[in-house]
């Protein structure tokens, strides 16, 4: 006789009867039907439907698209009422909600439950709904499927990171981390706290706490190993219960997030708003010829004119270097930190640039510090060379002719901001770095575009020309953020 784990929260998170269940999770499905293709991971919500449920649907409706792919789900959630250190599967042979039963992948179970810290703990699955919730979505966008159900408890981004590694798998195999975000805060709080968390996660950040998302553990081991595999992350939804149906006093933040594989792998491009990302408008970072005497005006606003010019000096050899080491070899340039100051070993965010005969040949960077600032800059130097969209790989015949140029950002900081009026007011020409997001949009211009664009209204019309968005437009959803940098070459 098969063990069934049954459904603990139909009625309540969702509905019990199967055919109202099938007609709201269809109706969620087709109010966001999207052509955009099914990522490798998603980190989507756990709320009652009426909440959180047009968030998720955001993420399920790309999965519907591969639902003649995908065989197998692996689906990781925090744990709400069972206190345990590691990771829990569960020995049931099916997990059934309305919609009817869902076999598991036993063999992976077996084979995970082997790894440190990973055992058999049913007792964590039998209340949980931070895996069910996801069930009926999974049952309405894919054929068949077999479930790797796992609650995560108290577990080092290390373990997570480990079984996800060894289930990873092909196109057959979907990754689900289940979260919500902030909860409990006033909506405007809310908002403030749920983007700076949107950030951390696209910069591959793994140190996220239980105050900004309740499913911090799995989310935290999706990135340290997202960071091994080269993947970047989107958010695609930022929402609350403020914004669906609930009151705007105590609100629970919810979020909707791509993971995406790497280009060569998954031929697509790197998603904007990644953790390493080309720079939206970088195309106005100015080459060593372009550049004036009002630098130095912009790099003593810029994180603390931070830098010696030996250590400059020393940087922009170390993105030549990693340059040429790919050029030569094929390969990642390993940065020995060990043989470094600690004023390079920092954890600070960097954009690279690289200008050949005067015009953009490449520009790669990150928004939020993840990692020290040495290796974050021989990353982008490399990405920037053979990895940004726009531009073929870089050649070994044009190496000798490009200049580089660093951008180092200080820590993304929300403008508060009622109105494109309001902004125009407060932006700081010729100092602020700009990053602008509006219903999934997002894009930067680095403090050097105000080079080319010193009009204010200008400047502001661009980026959102560059987000995808109205360049005259503005809503309730628009959030602008700024930082300053310091830039040399």
């Amino acid at each position: 006789m098969h063990q069934v784990r049954s459904s603990a929260v139909a009625g309540t998170f969702y509905p019990g009867n199967p055919t109202q269940l099938s007609h709201d999770v269809e109706q969620m499905l087709q109010d966001t039907a999207t052509d955009d293709h099914c990522p490798k991971a998603l980190i989507a919500p756990h709320a009652g439907y009426v909440y959180s449920g047009p968030i998720a649907a955001k993420l399920y409706a790309r999965v519907k698209n591969a639902a003649d792919t995908i065989t197998r789900v692996v689906l990781l959630g925090p744990s709400h009422r069972v206190g345990f250190r590691g990771i829990a599967a569960s020995s049931a042979d099916m997990f059934r909600t309305p919609l009817g039963d869902i076999p598991l992948d036993k063999e992976a179970i077996e084979q995970i439950i082997r790894l440190p810290n990973t055992d058999y703990l049913d007792q964590a699955h039998e209340q949980e709904h931070s895996l069910e919730v996801h069930l009926p979505f999974l049952q309405s966008t894919l054929q068949k499927f077999h479930l790797v159900p796992l609650v995560v408890g108290d577990a080092q981004p290390e373990d997570v990171a480990r079984v996800l590694d060894v289930l990873w798998g092909g196109k057959e195999t979907l990754i689900v981390i289940s979260s919500d975000l902030s909860h409990f805060q006033p909506y405007k709080d809310a908002q403030i706290m749920d983007r700076a968390t949107s950030l951390q996660i696209e910069a591959l950040r793994d140190d996220i706490k239980g105050d900004q998302a309740c499913g911090c553990k799995p989310i935290n081991g999706l990135m340290y190993l997202a960071r091994k595999k080269d993947l970047t992350v989107h958010a695609i939804d930022i929402r609350n219960s403020g914004d669906t149906v609930g009151t705007k006093d105590r609100v629970v933040g919810y979020g909707a997030f791509v993971v995406e594989e790497p280009a060569a792998e998954s031929g697509k491009e790197p998603a904007a708003g990644s953790g390493q990302e080309p720079a939206a408008g970088s195309e106005g970072a100015p080459s060593a010829s372009q550049k004036s005497a009002d630098d130095s005006a912009r790099s003593d606003a810029a994180p603390g004119n931070y830098l010696s010019q030996a250590h400059r000096q020393s940087l922009l050899q170390l993105a030549r270097n990693a340059i040429q080491h790919q050029l030569a070899t094929g390969k990642e340039f390993n940065v020995q930190l060990d043989s470094l100051p600690g004023t390079l070993t920092t954890s600070l965010a960097s954009f690279v640039t690289i200008n050949l005969n005067g015009r953009l040949r490449g520009c790669i960077g990150s928004l939020v510090a993840h990692r020290p600032l040495a290796e974050d800059i021989a990353s982008n130097a490399q990405s920037a060379a053979f990895k940004d969209p726009r531009f073929a790989p870089l050649k070994m015949s044009e190496f000798k002719d490009i200049e580089i140029h660093i951008s180092v950002l200080s820590q993304p900081e929300p403008l508060q901001v009622d109105s494109r009026e309001d902004l125009l007011q407060k932006i700081k020409p010729g100092i602020d770095g700009l990053i602008i997001e509006e219903q999934g949009h997002r894009a930067t211009y680095l403090p050097s575009v105000w080079d080319q664009l010193p009009a204010p209204e200008q400047f502001i019309s661009e980026l959102r020309a560059k987000a995808g968005l109205g360049r005259n437009g503005w809503s309730e959803h628009t959030r602008v953020y700024r930082y300053t940098t310091e830039e040399f070459s």
